[in-house]
């Protein structure tokens, strides 16, 4: 304490002095700089925290003598002042460093003088110093090391030039690489070496192997040596020292020396300072039983389970310290937990929105100024915002402690990405081989997240022409409104025959708010279609199953009029990408009957997508999907073309098998499908492979349905994310056909 006193004293002293030294208070009249020779005496007046007209002061000298230091360029700076009129002039004398002149590299062969220049910054030009010298051999040992040149010895030699320059030449002895020979432990009585190897990335040579020592590598090594020890119960290990011996012009033994201390099991746990959970709630995250193998990595990972229960809450500045009690070979532990003030989050502040107006990113806050910091309201606030589609994924969040309570103002910030795409390209299917698109969308019109786009497909079969508009929150409430214009010519060339539609839907949407993320949606279509028969001897051939289109070839153009209802539910992470959570779409359509046109039919679709984390960013995605139609009324049959064909890719796909190719003739009324696919992230959420596995099959009658007998599919493929949407490619194996399928996609059923 005394020491701290005359410290205190001391800095009270100095700041007295310099304040008399300098005139503390008085104006500075002008400012000199003395001892310059490379530099501009301009340069070091704007480094300065003081201008002339400024009031002098100690604090202000001392910032300006710090801010000249960290330029490198200068040894010595001193200030000094003198009286003028009723102010004082400042005199600014410097020392500078040398200026390179001149680089010259001799013994360089591993490492090229691109990249040494890459690593250190050393430039002709640049200040030389000790400090400057430190920091390069520092780096081009760690590079040399890096590479397996541990034993490179390097000499920088400095020749004094006129006008305060320094001609450098670097001398590097690279000697020969490290190769390991053998790698030894010493100590190690409870775990084998061949174990310890194979948890390092560091081995020794053989047949497939260079042996190459780098220290980089090997630091790391270390650590996991370490951690694999505490994660069998020897908590108090110690790994290291180690060190490198030379057994031939070539070749090291590699020893390294571990003590491991005691083995131990897990006791009890004790808990003191809980106020906010009890001390059941908190050993909730705790799956250890009193004689299992204490293991560090698994009991850290259920400390940082109780860590979130507080931020989850808002203890964001809780203090949890754990207190290890060892009796024979059992660890008990004592928590010690601090809770510390409740964070209230005061105000929420977003910024880098430039083309999208603020009101729409508040919209996906699952959080709200005034309410308790929870940490999974902000994740997934950050989650909601990424799904839009709008920004970049690197969505930073922040936060600032503003009073004594601990209350806090969020920080958001995101980065903008184009939302619009023109697009023009070419693409392929089994059923209907080339095909191109032309369309003009943006998803985030005015910046108020409204979708609009123009979209024409044409190919040998189809003509399609779609306009299309969705405005998600209908005058700033939580209704959405969508509707869409299209024409559509489709010739089913597998089935004979060509179908016309032109029409439009309308579709209102509302947030069920004592449901989390689930949306109900009502819409309505009003549509003529038209069939055209393109192979009569053909249709003819099965007229039994054909009977509803033979029918509707000769009566020409007809109305469909129908109410949809869809009820969903998602829980994604990322749309993109999804990791965890859930998709769920219950669809139902009723056509004709009260609704009046030509056709009288009920259809439902049911469709659940779970996603699952496995292992290393290993994602597992699954899907089911029960589809159903039957007429009513007037109607004897369902339209051919609301029927279900079942294969290749899209809502009904079963990859392994072309477009449409599964089902009775004419369409099935019942179908399932179930698939499975491995994901994972090759580039972010931009580029995923994928394994998959894909079953299913359309029918007539449910007594039809026979799981046994489900058409199988798998195979691999790759999913891109380019400005044009979802594109993937995948290569499926037909189980039933034996036979080898490609499918190219625009989206994802996943």
């Amino acid at each position: 304490m005394l020491k701290l006193l005359k410290h205190n004293l001391l800095i009270i002293i100095l700041l007295a002095l310099c304040g008399s030294l300098w005139g503390t208070g008085e104006t500075i009249y002008e400012i000199r700089v003395e001892g310059t020779q490379n530099i501009a005496p301009e340069l070091v007046t704007s480094a300065m925290s003081l201008r002339v007209g400024d009031a002098v002061s100690a604090q202000s000298v001392a910032r300006s003598i710090k801010n000249l230091y960290r330029m490198g360029v200068f040894s010595d700076v001193q200030i000094h002042s003198e009286a003028y009129r009723t102010g004082v002039n400042l005199i600014v004398k410097v020392v500078e460093n040398p200026a390179v002149s001149s680089i010259s590299y001799q013994g360089f062969k591993v490492i090229k003088k691109d990249k040494v220049e890459e690593l250190t910054n050393l430039r002709v030009g640049s200040y030389w110093s000790a400090s400057q010298k430190s920091k390069f051999l520092q780096k081009l040992k760690a590079e040399y090391s890096s590479k397996g040149f541990g034993n490179a010895t390097i000499e920088i030699t400095e020749q004094t030039q006129p006008g305060n320059k320094v001609a450098l030449t670097i001398r590097v002895d690279e000697g020969n690489r490290i190769t390991l020979k053998q790698i030894t432990f010493i100590g190690n009585e409870n775990i084998e070496d061949k174990t310890l190897i194979r948890r390092m990335k560091t081995k020794p040579s053989s047949f497939l192997r260079s042996g190459r020592f780098e220290q980089k590598k090997f630091d790391t090594d270390l650590i996991k040596l370490a951690d694999y020890y505490k994660k069998n119960g020897f908590i108090d290990v110690k790994v290291g020292p180690y060190k490198l011996q030379q057994i031939s012009d070539r070749h090291h033994e590699l020893v390294i020396n571990i003590d491991e201390g005691n083995k131990y099991f897990f006791g009890q746990i004790s808990i003191t300072g809980n106020e906010h959970f009890t001390n059941e709630k908190i050993l909730e995250s705790f799956t250890f039983e009193t004689g299992d193998i204490f293991d560090q990595e698994k009991f850290d990972k259920q400390m940082a389970s109780v860590y979130a229960l507080y931020f989850d809450e808002g203890f964001i500045y809780a203090n949890i310290s754990n207190e290890f009690a060892k009796t024979d070979s059992l660890l008990n532990v004592n928590m010690l937990i601090n809770e510390n003030t409740r964070a209230k989050i005061r105000k929420i502040h977003i910024t880098g929105n430039r083309r999208t107006k603020e009101k729409v990113l508040r919209r996906q806050l699952d959080i709200a100024p005034g309410d308790y910091y929870r940490q999974s309201q902000v994740i997934r606030s950050q989650q909601n915002i990424y799904n839009l589609g709008f920004f970049e994924p690197d969505i930073s969040l922040d936060y600032e402690r503003i009073n004594s309570n601990g209350d806090i103002d969020l920080q958001i910030d995101v980065t903008d990405k184009p939302s619009g795409v023109a697009n023009g390209g070419i693409g392929y299917n089994s059923q209907d081989s080339f095909v191109g698109q032309l369309s003009l969308s943006q998803d985030n019109l005015f910046g108020n997240n409204w979708s609009t786009g123009i979209t024409w497909d044409f190919g040998g079969s189809t003509q399609n022409f779609e306009l299309s508009f969705t405005n998600p929150h209908l005058y700033d409430s939580d209704i959405l409104l969508g509707t869409n214009l299209y024409y559509t010519k489709k010739s089913w060339t597998s089935f004979y025959y060509d179908i016309y539609n032109r029409g439009g839907a309308i579709r209102l949407g509302q947030a069920i708010p004592w449901v989390d993320r689930t949306r109900a949606t009502v819409g309505y279509s009003f549509y003529s279609k038209k069939y055209n028969i393109t192979n009569n001897s053909a249709i003819m051939a099965d007229s039994l199953a054909n009977a509803t289109l033979i029918e509707l070839d000769q009566l020409g153009w007809r109305y469909n009029s129908a109410m949809n209802f869809t009820l969903s539910r998602d829980t994604r992470d990322n749309i993109f990408f999804p990791t965890k959570g859930s998709q769920i779409i219950l669809y139902s359509e009723v056509a004709g009957g009260p609704f009046m046109g030509d056709f009288d039919y009920f259809k439902q679709i049911a469709q659940v997508n779970w996603y699952a984390e496995m292992w290393k960013k290993l994602t597992l995605r699954t899907k089911w999907r029960f589809s159903y139609i039957t007429p009513y009324g007037n109607s004897d049959d369902a339209p051919p073309d609301e029927k279900f064909y079942l294969g290749g890719t899209g809502a009904d796909g079963i990859r392994g098998y072309p477009d449409r190719s599964i089902g009775p003739v004419g369409g099935g009324t019942r179908a399932i499908i179930f698939s499975t696919e491995l994901g994972y992230p090759i580039a972010g959420d931009q580029i995923i492979g994928v394994g998959f596995f894909d079953a299913g099959n359309s029918y007539n009658h449910l007594r039809d349905f026979n799981f046994l007998k489900l058409k199988k599919g798998l195979g691999a493929g790759i999913r891109i994310r380019s400005p044009f949407g979802l594109i993937g490619f995948d290569y499926a194996y037909s189980v039933d056909h034996r036979s080898w399928e490609p499918h190219l996609q625009f989206g994802t059923t996943f």
